[in-house]
């Protein structure tokens, strides 16, 4: 079987594949319904004036077929003060399961590292749930290592508000 993938970065026009590769996430990671993005907003926020993210897709074509897509990287900046750089924050990777196996996560990841170093990155940084061994060990096999000394901490909803009226 002849497989050819293409990384690519994501257009405006692909607003609506971004948002069904997020959907499939959820599911993947059991909580479909704590999906609230809508196609406006990503398209908003990752293609208005601000972009405050960026999305990269991975398409495959197998035995000359037309290609499809199959999965996709978010990632956005942030800036270590110790370092006294940017980094890359990779905020969700996903490969549809029909493509796993086929080296498509290490090619987005290797992208955003092609990425990271042209834009001297310090480091890239992204968190894993507990129980997904596959991609812990995946990530590990990398060299990926674990910070298990930091706890991530996150203000939403009414705590956000709260915090804001303080």
């Amino acid at each position: 079987m002849s497989v050819k993938v293409r990384i690519a970065p994501a257009t405006e026009s692909d607003v609506g594949l971004i948002l069904w590769f997020i959907t499939q996430l959820a599911i993947y990671e059991k909580a479909p319904n704590e999906v609230t993005a809508t196609e406006d907003l990503l398209r908003r926020n990752l293609f208005g004036p601000h972009p405050y993210a960026r999305v990269i897709l991975a398409y495959v074509a197998k035995d000359g077929e037309p290609e499809k897509p199959a999965g996709f990287a978010l990632y956005f900046h942030n800036f270590s003060t110790w370092v006294g750089k940017p980094g890359l924050y990779l905020e969700d990777l996903f490969v549809c399961s029909e493509y796993r196996g086929l080296g498509l996560g290490k090619k987005l990841l290797a992208q955003l590292a092609i990425t990271a170093k042209e834009l001297d990155c310090g480091r890239m940084e992204w968190v894993v749930l507990d129980w997904n061994e596959p991609s812990i060990q995946f990530y590990l096999g990398l060299g990926a290592k674990q910070m298990n000394e930091w706890i991530i901490n996150r203000v939403t909803g009414k705590a956000l508000d709260d915090l804001a009226m303080m």
